[in-house]
């Protein structure tokens, strides 16, 4: 017998600093209870499902989210329906008919985090988005993140209440965007709580001697704790989230230029 409701997939963006992260909690506003009460608004009144949860004041360009809606909703038009209640540091660029056993969050196969440094005084309007620092050792950076890729237990970069047990980073790289931008980008099939953060806020401690880059790779290779900075929220965005192409919402167009996506900080393209 043929399903009476769909699920749906929305391709929701946030400025992080508006919110108290994405989990509902009583301190809101956060992204969830946000997402709701337009949902609500726009006559949905099933609870969404993100891929992941994002912490205070972290970004995201690319936050999945599904949930069911009865056959008959057009599906493509949810979007442009939620976004009349939405605020403006907050939107759906799409919304898109998802497979059977779609789940935001299970079916995902990996992510991508980008986390912004600005140095010295550059890019002023970039503050509220970027880490700023005096210097940065890219070159250094870049050599001490490369440890992370591959399969770990990254118990040294996350709190207790993630669970413990083994990661996998695939990509990590050091990009320079010029006049002072850089951008830590670091690829993988998930990561714990703070687990960016702390990786990038090591490895720029280590590399400016502030941490010995033996401890750092330790914490890495053998799970040893070390007196690591966890790096601030600000600078850091969830930039993708990947799906099986079976199981995928969205198109390689729609993923290359998303529609309504704003332009300019905390997002480039």
């Amino acid at each position: 017998m043929p399903s009476n409701n769909r699920i749906v997939a929305l391709w929701c963006w946030y400025h992080g600093a508006m919110f108290r992260g994405y989990q509902s909690q009583p301190q809101g506003p956060t992204v969830q209870d946000t997402l709701t009460l337009a949902l609500r608004a726009a006559g949905f009144d099933r609870a969404p499902v993100a891929s992941g949860r994002t912490d205070l004041g972290v970004h995201a360009r690319m936050q999945v989210v599904s949930f069911r809606v009865p056959a008959s909703v057009a599906v493509e038009q949810v979007a442009e329906q939620v976004n009349a209640h939405l605020p403006a540091s907050m939107g759906l660029c799409l919304s898109r008919a998802a497979p059977e056993k779609f789940h935001a969050q299970w079916s995902a196969s990996a992510k991508e985090y980008r986390y912004r440094v600005v140095v010295g005084h550059a890019r002023p309007h970039w503050s509220p988005c970027a880490w700023r620092l005096d210097r940065l050792e890219a070159p250094v950076v870049a050599d001490l993140l490369r440890h992370c890729v591959g399969t770990h237990d990254f118990v040294a970069f996350h709190p207790n209440s993630s669970p413990r047990r083994p990661r996998t980073i695939t990509d990590a790289q050091v990009v320079d965007l010029g006049e002072g931008l850089y951008e830590l980008r670091l690829s993988g099939s998930g990561f714990a709580r703070h687990q960016v953060r702390y990786l990038v806020g090591g490895a720029v401690q280590a590399a400016r001697g502030e941490l010995a880059e033996a401890d750092f790779v330790r914490g890495i290779t053998e799970g040893r704790p070390f007196a690591g900075h966890r790096a601030p929220p600000q600078g850091l965005m969830l930039w993708d989230v990947r799906y099986p192409q079976r199981l995928d919402p969205f198109s390689s167009d729609e993923r290359a230029t998303p529609p309504g996506l704003p332009q300019g900080p905390p997002f480039t393209t």
